[in-house]
């Protein structure tokens, strides 16, 4: 079996350009801000690539940057500016952030309108009791790629390798409001193959370099990739063993150009919706 490549770039870019032709008939014009914190050069590139998108279909961005040693106060103080700023519908906290800061209370401090990562307790919630307002950007992505891939997800058995807020968790709870069966696994599960091999879609999101195997895969399983790590030749890789898995999966995501692309497109998405044009 050779597994069909689930192509993150071609669904990212027919989501841009439904999303252009929205905003573009609407008198809204939609506002992203993102706030970086620190001069981490990877930080750096993510925010400069999200906000060339944003100008290519119509969102105004901004990004805010902040020195590395800025106080939690004085930061929460420039996310409840931009909560005041009624040109500004979604605000993004450029994540890790340094040590001293709690990325809890910070996230905490984004009014839930404009939380466009879906990660305050308030959309974090909606989500739970299966009525979403903002879903996070890299789950969403995920959930529109299975979606076109598979004609139902009810009923079919998803595993899930990773427990994160920012992920694992809210994963888990959009394939469960779409009626799966639920398996998470982490970092005290134990005889993990045995439960990833009865997965009918096996997600990754661990930042194990090619971590998953075919012998931990069933046959004709949707195998989702979401990590993202260089190797020790610094190539980059997922934490799917790409070559081996292909030969077992009916279809897989590459790293890259698989997840990583969808999570920009539904940051887009929910900037929009969060002004209220879709």
């Amino acid at each position: 079996m050779s597994a069909q490549i689930i192509d993150g770039k071609a669904h990212a870019k027919t989501i841009r350009a439904t999303l252009k032709t929205k905003i573009d008939k609407s008198p809204i014009k939609p506002g992203l801000a993102v706030v970086l914190v620190g001069d981490n050069p990877a930080s750096h590139i993510y925010v400069a690539r999200k906000k060339k998108l944003c100008e290519e279909i119509g969102i105004h961005g901004e990004i805010h940057t902040t020195d590395k040693d800025i106080t939690q106060n004085d930061l929460i103080q420039l996310i409840q500016s931009l909560n005041a700023n009624e040109s500004i519908h979604g605000i993004l906290i450029q994540l890790p952030l340094p040590q001293h800061l709690d990325e809890l209370t910070i996230i905490n401090a984004i009014a839930p309108e404009k939380d466009v990562d879906g990660l305050t307790p308030v959309n974090i919630g909606r989500l739970t009791a299966n009525t979403p307002d903002l879903v996070p950007c890299t789950p969403q992505g995920v959930l529109e790629l299975l979606h076109a891939q598979c004609d139902t997800l009810c009923g079919k058995h998803a595993v899930i390798i990773g427990r994160s807020l920012l992920f694992g968790k809210p994963m888990g709870q959009l394939l469960l409001n779409e009626n799966c069966t639920v398996t998470q696994c982490h970092s005290k599960t134990k005889d993990i193959t045995a439960i990833t091999k009865q997965a009918d879609i096996l997600i990754a999101a661990t930042g194990q370099s090619e971590m998953v195997k075919a012998d931990w895969v069933k046959d004709g399983a949707v195998v989702i990739d979401v990590g993202i790590t260089r190797n020790a030749n610094n190539q980059i890789t997922g934490d799917v063993d790409f070559n081996d898995v292909s030969t077992i999966a009916s279809a897989i995501t590459p790293v890259p150009g698989g997840v990583g692309p969808m999570t920009v497109a539904c940051l887009l998405k929910n900037t929009a919706k969060a002004a209220g044009i879709i």
